[in-house]
């Protein structure tokens, strides 16, 4: 049986082209497994709000998106970081299929809030139609997609991607979920942890350690363990030599968390 990965992109390694290229490239590369991606784009949110004169406000690493946020969010991540990721996984020799979480009703969600705050138009996950990504994986197509996505009435909603990537890899029977990020895994004491039970998270959480958008991520790694997916790592890309021991299970970066 083939290992299915869903790759969550983050991080500046894949701001620029050549990220992209060295990691489609890779994926091409490995014949044994299935993959399936979804992305973020916060820094080109963040941009493009404040070219429009938005303020930018995160609630425990959650992005608060009020009405009229929503269309610029869309935009940015449906459109404009969904068309460049294909692109350069294509020019990979990759062939892709771009949806988001509105195509064929992906993700349905409802409205998410933090700790009794509100956060807008931000939807939490309440449904999945995982036949979606199977389809496009059966025609030997990669999945590229937005988590943006929509509730029952077909109302749009941002959806943190670090939830979107949990949910969809616990539905589509994926064995590991990767997130890509600036930071080059879990660090106590500025050492990185090369493993951690969901427990010793939780620890690190309550004691501070885990902050910030890494809280978010832990969260996510824990749905998706209670889920079925056998193991979640949050990793740095450093290239094709990293995610090819990934694949073979002998990944000695970043840091692997199991229950």
């Amino acid at each position: 049986m083939k290992q299915r990965f869903l790759i969550k992109i983050g991080g500046l390694a894949f701001e620029k082209q050549e990220g992209m290229l060295a990691l489609g490239a890779a994926m091409a590369a490995s014949e044994d497994a299935e993959f399936i991606v979804l992305h973020g784009g916060g820094a080109e949110i963040s941009q493009a709000l404040s070219a429009a004169g938005r303020p930018n406000r995160f609630i425990d690493g959650v992005r608060v998106t009020p009405r009229e946020d929503v269309e610029i969010v869309e935009q940015v991540l449906s459109r404009k970081v969904n068309q460049r990721i294909a692109n350069a996984f294509e020019k990979s020799d990759v062939a892709c299929q771009r949806m988001s979480g509105k195509t064929g009703n992906l993700f349905t969600v409802e409205p998410l809030s933090r700790n009794g705050q509100d956060l807008g138009y931000v939807g939490r996950i309440s449904g999945v139609n995982e036949k979606v990504v199977e389809d496009a994986l059966a025609k030997g197509r990669l999945p590229v997609i937005s988590p943006v996505s929509g509730d029952s009435n077909a109302v749009t909603y941002n959806v943190n991607a670090d939830s979107a990537a949990s949910a969809l890899a616990a539905a589509a029977n994926c064995t590991d979920l990767v997130f890509f990020t600036d930071v080059p895994g879990v660090l106590v004491d500025g050492k990185r942890c090369v493993t951690l039970s969901r427990d010793e998270a939780k620890a690190l959480i309550e004691a501070g350690t885990i902050k910030g958008g890494m809280v978010a991520k832990m969260e996510a790694a824990f749905k998706a363990l209670d889920q079925g997916v056998a193991r979640v790592h949050i990793m740095q890309w450093q290239g094709p030599r990293d995610f090819a021991r990934l694949n073979c299970q002998q990944c000695d970066s970043g840091t692997t968390v199991c229950l």
